[in-house]
């Protein structure tokens, strides 16, 4: 068996090209716009499933080079920092609280979901946990952290198992959320606004456009660069104090800062917060990020673990969709916001923070901006959402 190994230019050269493939699926068939389906999903799971006949054809494999990925969340998530205002982080105090509380409460019933699940299909208890939210909420990253300790107790295979999930999982959130927007949205007759600029993305049926050229788009660039700069320094030294942070959680907040402090000490100076050229850039970043996460799913890994898994990852489908239902979206307010926040819960709670931010993103460009849950979700996937996971799996697995 061979591997074609394709290298970072390539890889980001196929993205770009397996998002317009997404893109025009989704302008031809009006469902998937109506069910708020991603254009990166719907391309990157059609590559995907193109790579995985390749190695069924030759079985060989193809392997993608993800390093620009990676730089393309950082960017992202720092342009959600620029347009994040203060007035909106104020406001989101009470709903980010509950929120926190909601996710946290379902890290613990995505476990014994997990558990109950293994003991149904009479599997060692340990795939339930590596099934639940080592997998899940937590991705694959986690999954791979956990595996050592998983294999220790006796699941040699524990890292495709944990990988295998967190596969299943991700493609289960790219689709899931938009489904769930569209129910609430039609049951409630809910709607946002068209006149506040969505957080990210322009809406699809906005006919007037702001001008831009090169000048202000190298502009927002630029101060993009700064604050990646900035939280590049933050996260060392944070690191330094013994404080792990994703480099995209310290950009993020940098970009809150020098959005909310620079504009007032500096009143002439243009500055890049909500406009169409951080939009592009923004929509940009996401959509080659989700894009090439999801193109580069070896398919093959899970074909010999598919079964008892995708009976346990129905269970957990089955369990985050009746929590977004009756309990997330009611306590959230039961209005456009919590809607949003629905979709993107079911990228988070069964993928991962991008999934769910391509989930909110394809329903605000559709039916109005909801700059709060842009900011909360964000917020609680990347500070609590870790560490808590941690001394639950820790807790779960010496049960």
């Amino acid at each position: 068996m061979n591997e074609y190994a394709l290298d970072s230019f390539m890889s980001y050269t196929i993205g770009i090209l397996v998002f317009f493939v997404g893109v025009t699926l989704t302008k031809k068939f009006r469902v998937l716009r109506d069910f708020n389906i991603p254009e990166p999903v719907t391309g990157g799971l059609l590559a995907a499933l193109c790579v995985y006949g390749f190695f069924l054809l030759t079985g060989n494999e193809i392997g993608f080079d993800l390093t620009t990925r990676d730089r393309l969340l950082v960017y992202f998530f720092t342009a959600i920092g620029l347009n994040a205002r203060i007035s909106d982080l104020r406001k989101g105090g009470k709903p980010l609280l509950i929120l926190l509380v909601l996710t946290l409460s379902f890290i613990v019933i995505q476990n014994m979901i997990g558990i109950g699940g293994a003991l149904l299909l009479d599997l060692p208890t340990p795939i339930g946990v590596l099934s639940g939210s080592a997998s899940l909420i937590g991705g694959h990253g986690t999954a791979i952290a956990w595996a050592p300790d998983i294999m220790a107790l006796g699941i040699p295979n524990a890292l495709e198992i944990g990988v295998a999930a967190a596969t299943l999982g991700l493609v289960v959130a790219s689709l899931v959320g938009g489904p769930i927007a569209k129910y609430l949205l039609g049951k409630y007759k809910l709607s946002g606004s068209h006149v506040e600029k969505p957080v990210v993305g322009i809406d699809y049926e906005k006919s007037e456009t702001e001008s831009f050229d090169h000048i202000n788009f190298m502009a927002v660039l630029l101060v993009l660069h700064i604050c990646i700069i900035f939280g590049f320094l933050a996260n060392n030294a944070l690191a330094e104090l013994g404080f792990k942070l994703p480099l995209f959680v310290t950009c993020l907040l940098t970009g809150i800062v020098l959005s909310n402090t620079v504009p007032r000490l500096l009143p002439k100076m243009a500055w890049p917060a909500r406009t169409r050229s951080l939009a592009i850039v923004s929509d940009f970043s996401l959509s080659l990020f989700l894009t090439m996460s999801l193109m580069s799913m070896q398919l093959w890994t899970i074909a010999d673990l598919a079964g008892p898994l995708l009976l346990i990852l129905m269970l957990q489908t089955i369990g985050a969709v009746l929590f977004i239902l009756f309990i997330l979206f009611p306590l959230m307010g039961k209005n456009y916001q919590a809607a949003v926040l629905s979709a993107g819960f079911g990228g988070f709670a069964l993928g991962a923070t991008p999934t769910a931010i391509a989930n909110m993103t394809a329903v605000t460009k559709a039916h109005g901006a909801a700059p709060m849950a842009f900011i909360i979700l964000p917020l609680v996937a990347a500070f609590f959402v870790d560490v808590t996971n941690a001394f639950v799996i820790r807790f779960a697995l010496s049960l």
